[in-house]
């Protein structure tokens, strides 16, 4: 497996109690990671050999180099 260039993501909590969770990367896709972020609380992700996606509950903005996304919730 090559490996991956390590892109970052911003998230910003909008509300108290929004989740990161990290899933990894191969033939079963499993939550690995767990963040809980209070607002105002930013927290910094990097996509990893291990982690191949991020999901995101609650209110939140999402920075990333393709641009801004804020979920409805």
């Amino acid at each position: 497996m090559e490996p991956n260039n390590g892109e970052y993501i911003v998230v910003k909590a909008k509300d108290q109690g929004v989740q990161v969770i990290g899933l990894t990367r191969g033939q079963d896709t499993k939550f690995h990671h767990t963040e809980k972020l209070d607002k105002n609380e930013i927290l910094i992700c990097q996509f990893t050999d291990h982690t191949s996606a991020i999901k995101i509950r609650g209110k939140a903005v999402v920075m990333t180099k393709y641009g801004t996304m804020e979920t409805d919730q």
